[in-house]
C-alpha cells in the first residue's frame, strides 16, 4: 500500500481524486495549501499513526481549525472549509500547509512580469515551485511514496531500459491542463500520481454525485488566486505604488493616439479596454518596457513566424537535434505545428509552419508529440 500526499483543493476534481486513491488502496493524506496567515492550531481530522511523523507534520504544516482570511479562486475559507469536510467523509488525514511565505514569490513573479511589460502565468510557477516542490518536500519528511493532484493531465510509463514515465494530455481534451505541468522536474514525474486525467469532466462530476459529495456541483476556479477578476493592473500598481509606467498609445505606423495609465493593465493581443477608438478592431501588438509604449495594429499585426523562449525544461531527454513538434503558446490555445531548434543557455528557437497570432514575452511554449508533453520554456 503506498502512503500518497494529495493536494486538496475543495473543488470536485481533487476531492474525486481523494475517492479513486484510497479505493485503490492508497494510504492518503489530504494537504490544503494555505496562502493567508492564521494561527494554526489542530484539525479534527485523523492523523497518520507514526508519531515521529506526526511532528514532522507539525514542523511543516500548520493544522486548519478555525477561519481563514477570504481569498479568491482555488484557496479561500470556503475552499478550505470543503476540502475539510471531504476528507473527514473519507476518513483520511487532513492538513494545511502555511505556505505564506513561498506564495509571497509567485506574487513578486507576477508583479514583475507585468511591470517588465511581460505575461506572467502564476498557474504554472505555483505548480513547479509549490505543488511539484514544496509538496515534495512534506512529501519525503513523512515518507510518502507520491504526490497526486486533480489535474487533467496523464502519466503512463514508456517502454525503455530503464521505463520512463511520460505526461501526457488528460482524456479529456476540453479540461486539459498538461500545459501548466511542463515545468516539474523530471526527476519528479516517477512519483506523481493524476488520478482524474484519464476521465472526462461529466465522469467526474457524475462520480462526485454517486459517493455523495457536497461538492460535485461546485464551479471550476477561473481566476487566479489572489487577484480579484479584472483587477490585475490595480494590484500591480497596489504592490508598487512607487512605480509609473504611464505612458503612450502608439500605432504601428508610429502615430500617438492616445495615453495609458500603465503598461501593467496590457497583454499581447488584448483588443477592449484600450482607451482608443478606430472604425475597425485594433489590438495590442507590442510591449515596450523601456519606452513605456503600447503598439497598437490590426490582428494581422499579431502574427508571428517564430519566438525564443529561455529557461526551457525537458521532461524526457534534453533535445540537442532539431525537432518537429506542435507548440502550445497559451493555456487555452491550440498547439500549432513547429519546428524546435535547441539553443545554448537553456533556449529554444521554436519556428511554426504557418504564421501564429498572440505570441506574448512572460507566457509559456510547450512542445508536444502526439499527446505528449516533451516540455518547453517561457517566451522571450
Amino acid at each position: 500500500m503506498a502512503r500518497v500526499v494529495l493536494a486538496m483543493s475543495g473543488g470536485v476534481d481533487s476531492s474525486v481524486a481523494a475517492h479513486l486513491l484510497t479505493e485503490s488502496g492508497h494510504q492518503v493524506i489530504g494537504v490544503f495549501m494555505r496562502h493567508g496567515s492564521t494561527k494554526p492550531a489542530a484539525c479534527t481530522a485523523a492523523s497518520p499513526d507514526n508519531t515521529g511523523e506526526r511532528q514532522a507534520e507539525n514542523d511543516l504544516m500548520p493544522l486548519l481549525n478555525g477561519p481563514l482570511a477570504h481569498k479568491q479562486g482555488c484557496c479561500s475559507a470556503a475552499d478550505a472549509e470543503d476540502a475539510r469536510r471531504v476528507a473527514d467523509q473519507m476518513e483520511i488525514p487532513f492538513y494545511a500547509l502555511n505556505l505564506q511565505a513561498e506564495f509571497s514569490n509567485i506574487i513578486d513573479y507576477f508583479v514583475d512580469e507585468y511591470t517588465a511589460g511581460r505575461t506572467p502565468n502564476p498557474c504554472v510557477m505555483c505548480n513547479n515551485w509549490i505543488k511539484f516542490g514544496r509538496l515534495f518536500d512534506y512529501a519525503d519528511s513523512v515518507n510518502a511514496d507520491y504526490v497526486a493532484t486533480g489535474h487533467y493531465a496523464r502519466l503512463e510509463t514508456a517502454t525503455g531500459n530503464p521505463p520512463a514515465p511520460r505526461l501526457l494530455r488528460g482524456q479529456d481534451a476540453d479540461k486539459d491542463q498538461s500545459y501548466v505541468l511542463f515545468g516539474i522536474a523530471r526527476k519528479y514525474l516517477s512519483r506523481m500520481l493524476l488520478p482524474v486525467g484519464r476521465f472526462h469532466k461529466a465522469e467526474i462530476r457524475d462520480l462526485a454525485r454517486s459517493i455523495g459529495l457536497r461538492v460535485a456541483e461546485k464551479k471550476d476556479s477561473q481566476e487566479i488566486c489572489f487577484v480579484p477578476p479584472g483587477q490585475h493592473a490595480k494590484f500591480v500598481r497596489q504592490q508598487r505604488p512607487e512605480t509609473n509606467l504611464s505612458g503612450d498609445i502608439v500605432t504601428t505606423s508610429g502615430d500617438v493616439v492616445g495615453q495609458h495609465s500603465g503598461i501593467e493593465g496590457f497583454t499581447i493581443g488584448q483588443r477592449k479596454g484600450l482607451g482608443v477608438a478606430f472604425g475597425e478592431p485594433r489590438f495590442v501588438v507590442r510591449i515596450e518596457p523601456d519606452t513605456r509604449r503600447i503598439i497598437i495594429g490590426e490582428k494581422s499585426d499579431l502574427a508571428r513566424d517564430e519566438l525564443t523562449a529561455r529557461q526551457t525544461n525537458w521532461l524526457s531527454v534534453d533535445p540537442v537535434d532539431p525537432f518537429r513538434c506542435c507548440a502550445q503558446i497559451r493555456y487555452n490555445g491550440s498547439a500549432q505545428p513547429a519546428t524546435a531548434y535547441p539553443l545554448p543557455e537553456n533556449q529554444v528557437r521554436i519556428v511554426f509552419d504557418e504564421p501564429t497570432s498572440g505570441v506574448a514575452p512572460g507566457q509559456a511554449v510547450v512542445c508536444y508529440t502526439d499527446n505528449q508533453v516533451l516540455g518547453g520554456g517561457w517566451i522571450q
